[in-house]
């Protein structure tokens, strides 16, 4: 088997002539079969002629198109001639014709259009694979191309423009492969963004780190951080992704949200290849903090805080700055204790004290904290800060690429600080932005308060953005990837609408939902069906239209149902709807309850309907849901909607967010569903048809409804 692969994103002109060439034995021998694919990737492996790239059979591959349409002349007969030595000195002029700029260019096109005086071909009195290969490199070259269609140089025009004309499938081929590259780039376009970007520095290897701290849950903006690592390593480079908990605060940390973390990773395809701890490294990071006393880098302060912070804001030194060696050991070794006098200090790297970037102020490295530490017990009383941290752990791991949300921005400067006064490697910083929602908190400490508060049902509570909460929402797994991949590595700072996410995970759950049926339980109308059967009895239909591999589920007809009172309140006499998974039906008598208040219409009490199975359904309006109170169980319901927690896109500093509570972010309606319900396990996912796609949270059991949680579509305005 032959193949020819091109990279399609590559100057068109480096391997348009491969393709011609190709095309031309595959048009002249039908037995050919030569594979051509095109990938939508600047280069196939890394080298300079890893544009394009021949296989045949078990063969070692060739690469660049003078080196391959040398090889294609000698395998196939077809492209050979008595011309083919001249031939074969032709093809190093592809190379100088690919250049890109006007007076690279203009001298090899000249000498060219010289050549072509007296002359028809390139070579000889026939076309030939020089001709192929000269024109498909100058087609390819844009700047080469608008030389020769401006016309100043009229041989060379005049024997392009006959090329084409003796060869009509090669203007074919030409747009055969600018539709291919012009179809992926909008399907791309399409889909969204992607994280299809290349790293610096990742010849020797790619390891990426996702670092969380276990003192949450984590969120959607976790999730992106998560997924951005993960592709790089095992996607885009083949490396290796290090999960990395950063417990270095005791005070917050839980190993409950440690084994969640776990589990929400395994939960979106993340599969770290280590898994690791900062507080591994805690002997090491101490051992760096003594070293960085010893050499001048680091003092012991017993500043208070807001004096601290007022101090680094104005630029104003440390009274404890200038200590000695001697005396910042002295406290350091009180603060390892834990003792009464070691907890009024901390470290502070010896960086600057006015540096325009506030950041590199004189950072704290290191405080005094007694509390026990969930992994290490009692054996340490003062804990590394995050900012000391991550660059030590990052170099002593082997990460090659700290993929770090725009906000560290600032602090970059201090991790590059500290591992060069540390003597660590170097590691590449990559930013991006972190996803932000209207509407919608991401702040752990907030969060926090939130469930702390009772504001929600707890950390999977369906309208908190942590991936438990989305996903009790009904948020799928796939639908999460495709979403977040889709946004790219941006470093703009943007608030997301949650619509398209839930849009996303419509095109998802929509062609594996089981269609049912649920009527609002709340002035359900009675309606009696005259032509109806007179026993109930039931058929099997499909649980979706359009995916019998979701098997069938038992429809009950008989001669009473219940409707909607939004529908029946819509009726006219006599007028003709179709009761959909049956037939049409004429409504002939509409009775309604007594109405004591004025100003709202009464309510209908009841419903006459005359069957009508010969009926066209095309010419109704009305097609509507129903349930038959006969030959079925109907099972009790509970329906569930949600919306924003705040009532503000974005919530300020400044303000409090106490101030922009959603009075009402819950509302509960019972409702009656069709006896197949029954059978649902929790976090099924169904549609109640004209209602909307549920997950269900809790399944019926005898004496308790099911409680089902609406999904958004994205057209609902809620989260």
């Amino acid at each position: 088997m032959t193949t020819i692969r091109a990279a399609t994103k590559a100057n068109q002109a480096t391997f348009l002539p491969t393709i011609l060439v190709a095309t031309y034995i595959n048009k002249s021998d039908p037995d050919a079969a030569l594979i051509i694919d095109l990938k939508d990737v600047d280069v196939l492996q890394n080298g300079v002629d890893s544009i394009v790239r021949l296989d045949i059979g078990s063969n070692a591959s060739d690469y660049g198109s003078e080196n391959i349409i040398l090889k294609l002349i000698e395998t196939y007969s077809i492209l050979q001639s008595k011309n083919t030595d001249l031939v074969k000195e032709w093809l190093p002029r592809m190379k100088i014709l690919c250049e890109s700029d006007h007076k690279s260019i203009e001298s090899p096109l000249l000498e060219l259009n010289n050549h072509l005086i007296l002359r028809s071909y390139v070579v000889g009195y026939t076309s030939s694979v020089a001709d192929i290969a000269i024109w498909g490199t100058i087609r390819g070259n844009k700047v080469a191309y608008a030389a020769v269609k401006k016309g100043s140089m009229i041989h060379l025009s005049r024997w392009f423009r006959f090329i084409e004309e003796i060869n009509p499938w090669i203007v074919l081929a030409v747009q055969s492969v600018n539709a291919a590259a012009q179809e992926k780039k909008a399907t791309k376009s399409k889909e969204g963004a992607s994280y299809d970007i290349a790293l610096p520095g990742t010849e020797k290897g790619v390891v990426t780190r996702f670092p969380p701290e276990p003192s949450g849950y984590l969120h959607i903006g976790h999730a992106k951080a998560a997924l951005l690592n993960d592709y790089f390593a095992h996607e885009k480079y083949k490396g290796t992704l290090i999960c990395r908990f950063d417990d270095t605060n005791p005070s917050k940390e839980k190993e409950e949200f440690q084994d969640a973390i776990v589990e929400d990773l395994a939960l979106m395809g993340i599969k770290p290849d280590k898994t690791s701890y900062s507080s591994d490294y805690f002997e090491e990071m101490y051992q760096y903090c003594v070293n960085m006393l010893k050499n001048g880098k680091a003092y012991a302060d017993d500043t208070e805080q807001l004096v601290m912070r007022e101090e680094r804001m104005n630029g104003t030194e440390s009274k404890r700055r200038k200590d000695s060696i001697a005396d910042n050991l002295a406290h350091l070794e009180e603060m390892k204790k834990g003792s009464e006098e070691g907890v009024k200090w901390c470290i502070r790297a010896k960086m600057s004290v006015d540096n325009p970037n506030k950041a590199m102020r004189d950072p704290v490295i290191y405080r005094c904290n007694p509390q026990p530490h969930h992994r290490t017990g009692d054996t340490w009383k003062m804990y590394p800060t995050y900012d000391f941290c991550v660059p030590i752990v990052d170099a002593l791991e082997g990460v090659t690429h700290a993929l770090r949300t725009i906000e560290y921005r600032d602090r970059n400067p201090q991790y590059e600080w500290m591992q060069e006064a540390l003597g660590l490697r170097k590691v590449h910083i990559w930013d991006f932005a972190r996803m932000n929602f209207v509407r919608t908190l991401l702040s752990k400490r907030k969060l926090t308060k939130f469930v702390d508060q009772g504001v929600v049902w707890g950390w999977d509570d369906p309208r908190f953005p942590t991936i438990r909460g989305i996903r009790r929402r009904g948020m799928t797994i796939d639908a999460l990837r495709e979403y977040i991949l889709k946004q790219g590595p941006s470093r703009n700072i943007v608030n997301l609408d949650w619509t398209l996410f839930w849009a996303t995970n419509k095109k998802y759950i929509d062609p594996v939902a089981p269609r049912h049926t649920a009527i609002t339980k709340k002035h359900a109308v009675p309606a009696t069906i005259r032509g109806a059967r007179v026993a109930a009895y039931a058929e099997d239909k499909p649980k979706h239209g359009k995916n019998p591999s979701l098997g069938t589920k038992k429809v009950a007809y008989s001669q009473n149902i219940l409707i909607e009172q939004e529908d029946a309140q819509s009726f006219a006499q006599d007028e003709e709807i179709t009761l959909m998974n049956w037939g049409n039906a004429i409504v002939r008598k509409i009775s309604h309850s007594l109405n004591l208040n004025p100003l709202s219409s009464a309510n209908v009490s009841s419903l006459e309907l005359d069957l009508n199975l010969q009926g066209d359904f095309k010419t109704t309006s009305k097609k509507i849901t129903w349930l038959s109170t006969e030959g079925q169980e109907l099972i009790p319901c509970e329906l569930v909607d949600f919306d924003y927690l705040i009532t503000k896109d974005k919530i300020e500093e400044d303000e409090q967010v106490e101030d922009f509570l959603t009075p009402t972010t819950k509302f509960r309606s019972e409702a009656l569903a069709d006896g197949n319900v029954a059978d649902l396990k929790e976090h099924d996912v169904i549609q109640f048809e004209r209602k909307g796609y549920y997950r269900v949270d809790r399944p019926f059991k005898h004496g308790q409804p099911a409680v089902m949680f609406a999904i958004p579509t994205g057209k609902e305005g809620k989260r």
